[in-house]
């Protein structure tokens, strides 16, 4: 439980550090540096798809060297250093580069990382540790969106502040990881270095990759959610509060999520949690009232809580234990590898179909998605 809470104080520092960024972001991006919507997918496809495609292999050598601190450590100090660019920005490459270096970090640590929290805790409490966690990491979130809403207002919308201003908490952040303690590395050593393949894992976990792929190609970026408020017509205190609203569901739900799945099964809360996705995204895709975006973005909430830490317990359940951190990485990097088309996908139905069509899209792989995982988690 120390290595969690530890592990969680770092990711809420991160988080309130990240999430000063976030929500601002797409209207610095789209108004200040008068970048696309389509720019605005892009940035986030590439982004996102390099963190994911980072995880497999970081886990990987995570479970052939025995260690999960550095890779932790390196990753959570790249996350710092990206913000570095973003705040020097005179064009959206520079907001690339940060958001590649940022998102180089979170590929190298999660794996790691999340095979640590698995590691650290027993596994009929393995949810809960996940959704404590999460629930931690999202309190920094909701934080940040907090410091970030009192920033924008007491500094009138100089968004440089903002970014500035982020570098403290991700700084403090890694200060905490040099207190976690890792399990000694010949634990995991082995005669024959483990080595990941598909035909040798568990069927479930396959299918459950492949579906996890498909629901990826419509969850685009978060950022079309914060840039569609901007279309229906919120001014950009009133999407950071939205942003707000959303954080703070998801860190009230993650943690009981996580603890009702170590008792009722992974599958019915991962279900219901998609289902709620899908009808968040149809709820964005039809509104056009400024009032139900603080349902909708609660709702949002509902749905992160109820599948982020549930997700990642579930491949530590099924996955054998020498490759933890490598099954861990791979479903991150094969979700990840839909996330550089769904992005674009988002980008370019929005510019040529209008502002509802990524959201359908979404809504529909949505709804696959929470049949095919119906269907193939049994007995979780």
């Amino acid at each position: 439980m120390r290595n969690i809470i530890l592990l969680g104080i770092t990711s809420l520092l991160t988080d309130i550090s990240s999430e000063m960024v976030y929500p601002v972001l797409p209207v610095f991006l789209v108004i200040t540096l008068g970048a696309s919507p389509a720019i605005l997918g892009l940035i986030e496809g590439v982004a996102e798809s390099l963190a994911s495609l980072l995880k497999v292999f970081s886990g990987n050598f995570s479970d052939r060297t025995g260690k999960r601190k550095p890779f932790t450590i390196l990753g959570y100090t790249s996350s710092g250093i990206g913000k570095v660019f973003i705040y020097f920005a005179t064009g959206w490459g520079y907001v690339l580069a940060g958001r590649i270096v940022d998102r180089f970090g979170k590929g190298v640590r999660t794996a790691p990382r999340d095979a640590l929290i698995a590691e650290s805790t027993l596994r009929n409490k393995r949810g809960a540790g996940f959704g404590l966690h999460r629930a931690m990491d999202t309190l920094g979130a909701a934080i940040g969106v907090g410091i970030a809403y009192f920033l924008l207002t007491r500094f009138k919308g100089d968004l440089r502040n903002i970014f500035l201003f982020s570098l403290i908490p991700a700084v403090l952040a890694v200060f905490f990881l040099f207190l976690v303690k890792e399990k000694d590395a010949h634990v995991f050593k082995r005669a024959v270095r483990p080595r990941l393949r598909w035909g040798g894992l568990d069927k479930r976990l396959k299918f459950f990759i492949v579906f996890s792929f498909i629901f990826s190609l419509g969850n685009s970026s978060n950022q079309f959610l914060l840039l569609r408020a901007k279309n229906i017509g919120s001014p950009l205190e009133r999407i950071i509060l939205f942003y707000l609203v959303y954080n703070i569901i998801f860190a009230l739900v993650a943690y009981p999520a996580s603890r009702w799945s170590d008792k009722i099964g992974r599958k019915k809360i991962m279900v219901f949690g998609y289902c709620a996705y899908s009808v968040v995204y149809l709820g964005f895709a039809c509104c056009g009232s400024l009032q139900a975006l603080w349902l909708l973005f609660a709702v949002y909430g509902i749905y992160t809580g109820f599948t982020e830490g549930v997700e990642k317990a579930l491949v530590a359940d099924i996955a054998p234990a020498d490759l933890r951190a490598t099954a861990i990485g791979l479903h991150a990097t094969v979700v990840g590898a839909g996330l550089l088309p769904a992005s674009l996908f988002a980008g370019l139905l929005w510019r040529f179909l209008g502002p509802a069509a990524p959201f359908y899209f979404g809504a529909a792989l949505g709804i696959f998605a929470a049949a095919g995982f119906w269907i193939i988690l049994k007995d979780l």
